[in-house]
């Protein structure tokens, strides 16, 4: 990745949890110079403070990017300290979910070019996936840009327009929750069967992460592979006959659960 216009103008990282900490993790491996980053975050990891960023110290005049990193609660109080790099000079990327872009042209002008991101949790081990989308002010390297940011953190997809971001909130947003709880009820399920819960959560973990695995990885889709398991009248095919089940299966219950998340996320976009 070319840092050289960062490095020129610096980068002000606003929040530093856990979503800030594994983006300029991802920074700081790909050669980015720790000196040339200014975080913003009134309680700062110890691992944030041994890394040699500029830490809470006045910001450079006209950084080249301010990536906005903090909790949705948090907006209002923090935003205002960036109001001065508003107008064009600095590109705003914000992670911080549930805060359309007008809120941010209202806080700092509206010739700011800002992108708006949704990753999710899975960038903190490199396997996110952020989607994105600019303002009108935002030029095709300004995108550009945001994209190689994000990439520090896994995959990036680009929407067409910001109305798609509650859709992408239900399903990669809010996603990896489904899953977790899929390990917990499919770990519990084989305990019920007579494993013991060790037992049957290693088990679920590793069946769940490794069919993962093998969907990004291959190049059937993932309905062929569930096909390619699926034996006639076997024990996949009971199983499946219960979970695909028109009326009570994962169709109907699925459809219902992303729905009820993007909803959710329209209702706290209007604020």
């Amino acid at each position: 990745m070319d840092f050289s216009r960062i490095a020129d103008q610096g980068l002000v990282l606003l929040g530093c949890g856990k979503m800030g900490s594994a983006m300029l993790a991802g920074w700081l491996e790909r050669g980015l110079p720790p000196a040339e980053v200014w975080v913003v975050d009134p309680h700062p990891s110890d691992w944030v403070r041994t890394q040699g960023v500029n830490l809470n110290a006045p910001l450079p005049e006209s950084p080249a990017i301010a990536l906005v990193a903090v909790k949705p609660q948090m907006m209002r109080e923090a935003l205002p300290g960036l109001h001065r790099l508003g107008g064009g000079g600095t590109l705003f990327v914000s992670v911080a979910a549930g805060t359309p872009i007008s809120a941010y042209e209202e806080m700092l002008g509206a010739n700011t070019p800002i992108v708006r991101a949704m990753p999710n949790t899975p960038a903190a081990v490199g396997r996110g996936i952020t989607a994105l989308i600019g303002n009108a002010r935002a030029s095709a390297d300004d995108l550009d840009t945001a994209e190689r940011l994000l990439a520090a953190v896994g995959q990036t997809v680009r929407l067409d327009s910001e109305a798609q971001m509650d859709a992408v909130t239900g399903v990669s947003g809010s996603g990896p929750a489904y899953v977790f709880h899929l390990i917990e009820t499919l770990a519990a399920a084989g305990q019920a069967q007579g494993l013991s819960a060790d037992l049957a959560m290693t088990l679920a973990k590793a069946t769940v992460a490794g069919a993962g695995a093998l969907a990004e990885a291959a190049e059937e889709s993932p309905e062929q592979l569930r096909i390619n398991v699926t034996s006639p009248n076997g024990t996949t095919q009971a199983a499946l006959e219960v979970l695909m089940d028109a009326e009570t299966g994962f169709p109907p219950l699925l459809k219902r659960a992303v729905a009820a998340a993007a909803d959710r996320s329209r209702e706290l976009s209007r604020g």
